[in-house]
């Protein structure tokens, strides 16, 4: 039985650049960075103490890349309060937050155009 997500890739063009976007916008913290060949690592990021993580998988190592794109939510217990921090990090937000009768929730996007959303 399948119990856990594991990783979810998404797509970037400068690893460093998404490096730097969710752990310093987003605050998550880098829990595997290791070489994967010319120019790129294999790299995963995730909230702290959280099972599952993000790889920043570089383009120009997939092919097809450009027509593929991430699908993730982000549960967390307080949406109004971690909109507000990543916004005053620079995080750029769809619109503002909705609530709906199964939580609230909110789209952002990545400095890659990746779309996300936050839900509570």
């Amino acid at each position: 039985m399948i119990t856990n997500l594991g990783t979810v890739a998404i797509y970037v063009e400068d690893q460093q650049k998404a490096k730097d976007f969710w752990t310093g916008k987003v605050g998550f913290e880098v829990t595997a960075e290791f070489p994967m060949g010319p120019n790129a690592f294999w790299l995963e990021v995730a909230p702290k103490n959280a099972k599952t993580r993000l790889v920043l998988y570089p383009k120009g190592m997939m092919q097809g890349s450009e027509s593929m794109k991430a699908s993730i939510v982000f549960e967390c217990d307080h949406v109004m309060e971690t909109y507000e921090m990543m916004k005053g990090n620079g995080v750029q937000f769809k619109e503002e937050p909705k609530e709906m009768q199964w939580g609230t929730f909110v789209q952002f996007s990545d400095e890659d155009g990746n779309e996300f959303v936050l839900k509570g």
